[in-house]
């Protein structure tokens, strides 16, 4: 099956699905829990439950940049192998909670290496122990400190650590030729973000690390995010990381103001939207103020 079925931007097109057998139309036609948008000709993301899967179907090698739940990455795998025949080179891991990792597993067998911040590893490990839940785990087998690039045939692919943000070992993962970066949970779009101070999160550092990466990638890159609220996507533009970075600074900017006025906790955890950040609404605001609370408090 042709590589270049998997075309433009809603998933598989009529023109592919002509090359479908009738029954593996039909599966795909009667299970909407997931979907596969193509970027370009030869990447594209993969959205079922748990952060966003990012994959390369390269000339040589098929990439995947984070793996969701073992079911969902099985589903994934599917989709890839139905219209490629090449090997899974690589699993990239851009963080290591489980709506990321816990697929890895399914990934045994299937890539020849995962990749991962040497933190990130660090902290699968321990959560994993922690959980007791070690033997459900496909750790990285490749780790790195600042950068970690590989050129493939047709595509480089580059991993960068700015610093401590969502926690202390989240990666960006650019694929250079193509211009587009995967940030993972560096930036939730219009979503109260979950903020693992038990895993090293800084707010602090991650409105730098977000001002460096923009900096570097700048607004030739498509950015491609692991969560999204209500109605909006997770392919972003570098204005759209500018208004995460935004949030976590109007959040910083409020809560150090609260703190000098003497509020209590427990009214300060009364906050229903963050001022200058109204974009971000719905549930789960409560993460941000914990979290927010406990690093400027003291």
């Amino acid at each position: 099956m042709e590589r270049r079925a998997f075309l433009k931007n809603t998933g598989l097109t009529l023109a592919a699905f002509t090359l479908l057998s009738k029954s593996s139309l039909a599966s795909f036609l009667t299970d909407p829990a997931y979907k596969v948008k193509m970027l370009t000709d030869k990447i594209g993301i993969f959205t079922e439950k748990g952060g966003t899967i990012m994959f390369l179907l390269g000339k040589k090698d098929v990439v995947v940049v984070d793996a969701q739940f073992p079911d969902s990455a099985q589903h994934c795998i599917d989709e890839i192998k139905k219209v490629s025949t090449m090997p899974f080179t690589f699993l990239i891991n851009t963080h290591h909670h489980g709506d990321h990792t816990a697929g890895n597993i399914a990934f045994k067998d299937v890539a020849k290496n995962v990749v991962a911040h040497a933190n990130s590893l660090k902290n699968q490990k321990a959560n994993a122990v922690k959980n007791n839940n070690e033997k459900k785990q496909l750790y990285p087998d490749t780790t790195f400190d600042k950068t970690w690039t590989k050129k493939l045939k047709g595509e480089k692919v580059t991993l960068t650590y700015f610093g401590a943000g969502h926690t202390d070992g989240d990666t960006f993962v650019h694929f250079e030729d193509s211009k587009i970066v995967h940030v993972g949970d560096l930036v939730f779009n219009r979503k109260y973000p979950y903020i693992d101070r038990s895993s090293g999160a800084s707010i602090t550092s991650w409105i730098k690390t977000l001002e460096d990466a923009t900096n570097k990638y700048g607004d030739k890159n498509t950015y491609v995010c692991g969560h999204a609220g209500e109605g909006f996507e997770v392919v972003l533009t570098k204005a759209d990381v500018l208004a995460f970075k935004n949030y976590l600074s109007n959040l910083v900017k409020y809560t150090t103001e609260k703190i000098t006025a003497g509020i209590t906790k427990e009214d300060y955890m009364k906050t229903k939207e963050i001022p200058g950040s109204t974009d971000w609404k719905g549930e789960g605001i409560s993460r941000s103020l914990e979290a927010a609370w406990a690093e400027f408090k003291k």
